[in-house]
């Protein structure tokens, strides 16, 4: 899978001399410019297995570097920076730290599927994008985004409740966030709200808020969830290595750990 695109070489690994002269060959000028090699020893060989194991990634393997993800990428158009065949191709090569390098960007992906209509092999770059984000999350890498904490917020009450109540997901959302729940957007949607809608239904939207009712027979169905949830996550941690990372860290917290764990 090779990568020709000058712009996906690293500035500080070209070498540009003025004059220069090889083995009796004056190369000066554009031919001047040579890039810096260098041996590769921090590759990560699990990396397209642990991208494939998350959401979305399912099917990175089956990239062959055509480059229609990119061509169709609506921030890439913005952003020539942002590469989803660029990062594909890293991911398959195990290289963590070259995409580490790009933290900052991978996750403005804007979920658009221009990309995944313009791939002819169904590698679901969007999918990829987002898997590669979670991915840095899990490990680390980069603090939890607002959207993932957003996404743990509603998909909990799902869980739990059967039903989603606006209000609930929100001020949750707003907590773990740290934002103040007096957003002036939000003010202004609750006016609106109390000029506009029925008597009947604020009280219901009110009531929901705090006493957060459940879909009818929903505690088998949530059963069923949480058992299919705790699977899926502990197959990801074993996959991403993490598993042993917790354990280890169980291990280091010792009996005390333990036992506030018994009483909770």
């Amino acid at each position: 899978m090779p990568i020709h695109e000058v712009s996906l070489i690293r500035p500080e690994n070209l070498q540009t001399h003025e004059q220069l002269v090889v083995d009796g060959v004056d190369v000066s000028g554009h031919w001047s410019t040579f890039i810096q090699s260098r041996a590769i020893t921090d590759y990560n060989e699990a990396m397209q297995d642990e991208i494939a194991a998350l959401p979305g990634g399912e099917n990175v393997h089956r990239c062959w570097q055509c480059g229609s993800c990119t061509n169709s990428c609506t921030v890439n158009a913005i952003n020539p920076d942002f590469n989803p065949r660029y990062w594909i191709y890293l991911i398959r090569l195990g290289m963590e730290s070259e995409i580490l390098r790009d933290k900052e960007i991978i996750w403005q992906c804007v979920s658009c599927n221009k990309c995944t209509y313009a791939c002819p092999r169904d590698v679901v770059p969007e999918g990829v994008m987002k898997a590669l984000s979670h991915w840095m999350e899990l490990k680390g890498h980069v603090p939890k985004s607002p959207s993932m904490v957003f996404d743990e917020v509603f998909s909990e009450q799902v869980f739990a409740r059967g039903k989603i109540e606006e209000g609930r997901v929100m001020q949750r959302f707003f907590k773990r966030t740290g934002q103040d729940l007096r957003q002036p957007w939000l003010i202004e949607m609750v006016k609106r709200m109390l000029r506009h809608l029925p008597v009947t239904m604020l009280t219901k939207l009110g009531l929901a808020t705090f006493v957060a009712p459940s879909t009818s027979g929903w505690s088998r169905a949530r059963a069923a969830i949480e058992e299919y949830v705790h699977e899926q996550e502990h197959n990801r941690r074993r996959a991403l290595g993490l598993d042993g990372l917790i354990e280890a860290a169980r291990r280091d917290a010792g009996p005390a750990a333990a036992g506030e764990g018994a009483r909770s």
